[in-house]
């Protein structure tokens, strides 16, 4: 049997005026990565045959956050049933018998895979319509075009909110706008939408009309208030990062996590914990995390692009960069920054330092005020520290250079030499001590305001 394809638009085009920005609208983060990456995880969960996104002139930028996936440009922009005709080329194949074309936007990052599926089985249904409809019952319709259905449940209209009859106002389940088609009759649909409205454009929506007037059947499929949410300026895009940030709390917890204080808490889509880890209030993890079983992340640390390993403790108020990774039991203290570099197995850095491009061997301590000078003004370069290596407080380690196993460093030495495994190595300066200085200091002072004083007189 010939497999039905799926193929999934992404509508991108859109100039995003109200965000104020210059950055296009699907391109603003929304967890750590663009709304419009969302949309694509959730199109790529059907595991589709083609995801094409439709993207306006000089919009390279949304075509690069894209890839691979391809685009169709839309030019001029005259509405959302023109996006899609401008996708035909892209759609080659994908059209034909059995098919289904799933439109989607780029700016309603919270739509859910399950949903998407729904649609799909709607359209596949014994009743075969041409179109799918996602529906919602907002608190306040009164801005959405409500869907008029049917006593037989089939969707007879969509009616913009400003052209609704009193009766149709009254109507609760209003267009979230995604929309699902049957591939073989979509462009053919299109072919009959006019423009004949306010905006000159041709609208998707009248896709219904066109199917009802030709006898097809039409159908909605019901989805949440905040999973259709879309984002066209600032406030709603906080709203939706507060949604997501809810549903990626709730499955940390659910997955055996502890978070102290949950609402502030902030995850990134990626961010992985594991069973039994505890994390203090006022986290923030950044794209790029993984934290393994039993470790702790107390309050107000900040961390990305890193991996904490099995029963390791990091902060309070710590900062691990891109390529940090904590080891096994390792402790990463308040005030510490880690970039670029490894702990290995039990070693220490448990207040008031910096390492960054280094490796610090197992059990190792790296002592307060301690930093790798990892950066000459034009490279960088690593240090190394040996296992069980003691590093005293203020010390700077001038990269690169080794530390061997063992080795001591006395505090407020400044290291720009390999120092060998059971060393001590010291570069302090021989302490002096001056007799009576205090006493003869302040005696000079007072002599020298005298001074100034019968200067003055004169």
């Amino acid at each position: 049997m010939t497999k039905r394809k799926i193929a999934v638009l992404v509508l991108a085009a859109g100039a995003g005026t109200r965000m104020k920005s210059t950055r296009a609208k699907v391109l603003h983060p929304l967890a750590g990565r663009p709304m419009i990456a969302h949309v694509l995880a959730s199109a790529e969960g059907l595991k589709p045959d083609r995801i094409v996104a439709v993207v306006g002139e000089d919009m390279e930028d949304v075509a690069e956050a894209v890839r691979p996936h391809p685009v169709a440009v839309q030019h001029p922009k005259l509405g959302t049933a023109h996006a899609v005709r401008a996708a035909r080329k892209a759609l080659a194949g994908c059209t034909g018998p059995g098919s289904a074309v799933l439109v989607l936007y780029g700016d309603t990052p919270l739509i859910r895979t399950a949903t998407l599926k729904a649609m799909l089985a709607k359209l596949r249904s014994p009743a075969k319509p041409a179109v799918v409809v996602l529906g919602f019952r907002p608190a306040d319709p009164a801005q959405y075009g409500r869907l008029v259905v049917g006593s037989d449940g089939r969707l007879e209209r969509i009616v913009e909110a400003r052209d609704a009859s009193a009766a149709e106002r009254r109507i609760p389940l209003c267009n979230a706008g995604a929309m699902a088609f049957d591939g073989k009759a979509l462009f053919g649909l299109l072919a009959g939408i006019g423009r004949a409205n306010a905006k000159r454009e041709y609208y998707l929506t009248d896709a219904v009309a066109v199917a009802r007037a030709r006898g097809r059947s039409c159908a909605v499929v019901e989805a949440g208030e905040t999973e259709v949410m879309g984002v066209n300026a600032r406030a709603e895009l906080a709203l939706a990062e507060r949604a997501i940030q809810r549903d990626l709390r709730a499955r940390a917890m659910a997955e055996g996590a502890t978070l102290i204080d949950p609402e502030t808490v902030w995850f990134s889509f990626d961010t992985r914990l594991g069973r039994d880890v505890t994390v203090g209030p006022n986290v923030v993890f950044g794209p790029g995390v993984t934290v393994g079983d039993e470790a702790e992340i107390r309050g107000f640390c900040h961390v990305q692009g890193a991996t904490i390993e099995r029963g390791a403790i990091v902060g309070p108020f710590a900062r691990l960069r891109p390529g940090a990774r904590i080891g096994p039991g390792a402790h990463v203290g308040n005030f510490v920054e880690i970039k670029n570099a490894v702990l290995d197995e039990g070693a220490k850095a448990n207040h008031l330092a910096y390492v960054g491009d280094a490796r610090v061997g197992a059990r190792a301590n790296i002592g307060a005020g301690t930093i790798t000078c990892n950066y000459d003004g034009f490279a960088k370069h690593e240090t190394e520290i040996g296992e069980g290596a003691f590093i005293g407080s203020n010390t700077a380690l001038v990269a690169p250079v080794r530390i061997g196993d063992r080795a001591v460093i006395g505090a407020g030495s400044t290291i720009a030499k390999d120092v060998a495994a059971d060393a001590l190595a010291v570069t302090r300066a021989e302490q002096r001590e001056i007799k009576n200085w205090t006493r003869r200091r302040a005696k000079a002072s007072r002599r020298s305001a005298r001074a100034r004083a019968t200067r003055k007189a004169r």
